[in-house]
């Protein structure tokens, strides 16, 4: 990328992979991480036209990407995808678990196995078979980071029908402190980003307009976020110079809808 367009000097020449790129916050992401001049790993699983025209834009734009297909509901997928980011850029220097969903809005009295299973392993087991894939390439390359990204969801409960979702981040939350007790001796910075309610196709698959319009009554600054809100964050955690000194945090962006 251009050197007008970078701001954060320590990110220019990073490999990151940013798992769930295609769309919404991850998008947002690969687009930014790019513009620090960091080789994007960019996964994405079925949505194959937004990931493609993404990485066409980001590459036309000047960046370094390499397109990654992988199931994060697989562990053996996402092992895959950290090796394939390697094997790209010849190095890893930064993970980004964003991959995750709903699947569906199931209450607790309908709980099933099958769905249980279905959000945990999205949303719980990629985190731990994607990091734990790249943590021998970021010891490797004389540390990183993991940045984990959670929700408001594993902090309030969820709303209605979202709360298994809601405990599998929370899930990802103890783990990302869990990591960071383990990692920070190699250099390997661990943190997480709960979004609050943003606007991304994840609501336009799961949310009512009515819960959208409920949700917002709910927000201090009187309106939803939208992706590029969320990246601040993440390029301040993968940041050494900015962020050094900050291990398993979980640093919270939803206009002052949860104080905690």
């Amino acid at each position: 990328m251009a050197n007008s367009q970078l701001v954060i000097p320590d990110l220019a020449g990073k490999a990151v992979l940013i798992t769930g790129a295609s769309t919404g916050i991850g998008a947002a992401l690969a687009t930014a991480f790019a513009a620090q001049g960091a080789s994007v790993g960019l996964h994405y699983n079925s949505s194959v036209d937004a990931a493609t025209r993404l990485a066409a834009e980001i590459t036309e734009a000047g960046g370094a990407v390499t397109l990654i297909k992988a199931d994060a509901n697989r562990s053996l997928d996402m092992r895959r995808a950290v090796e394939e980011t390697v094997a790209a850029f010849d190095r890893l220097d930064g993970l980004i678990n964003n991959a995750g969903g709903m699947i569906a809005r199931v209450p607790y009295a309908d709980m099933t196995d099958e769905h249980y299973d279905a959000v945990m392993d999205l949303n719980a087991r990629s985190v731990l078979a994607a990091s734990s894939a790249a943590i021998p390439h970021l010891k490797a390359a004389g540390g990183g980071f993991i940045i984990n990204t959670t929700s408001i969801a594993a902090r309030n409960g969820a709303s209605n029908g979202a709360g298994i979702y809601g405990s599998s981040k929370a899930f990802v939350a103890n783990v990302t402190r869990g990591m960071a007790k383990e990692l920070i001796p190699f250099g390997i910075r661990v943190n997480a980003v709960a979004p609050g309610v943003i606007i991304t196709p994840f609501h336009e698959r799961y949310s009512t307009p009515t819960q959208m319009q409920a949700a917002l009554a709910t927000i201090p600054q009187g309106r939803h976020g939208t992706p590029e809100e969320c990246v601040g964050t993440y390029l301040f955690l993968a940041s050494a110079a900015l962020s050094g000194y900050i291990i398993g945090q979980e640093i919270e962006v939803n206009g002052g809808q949860l104080m905690p």
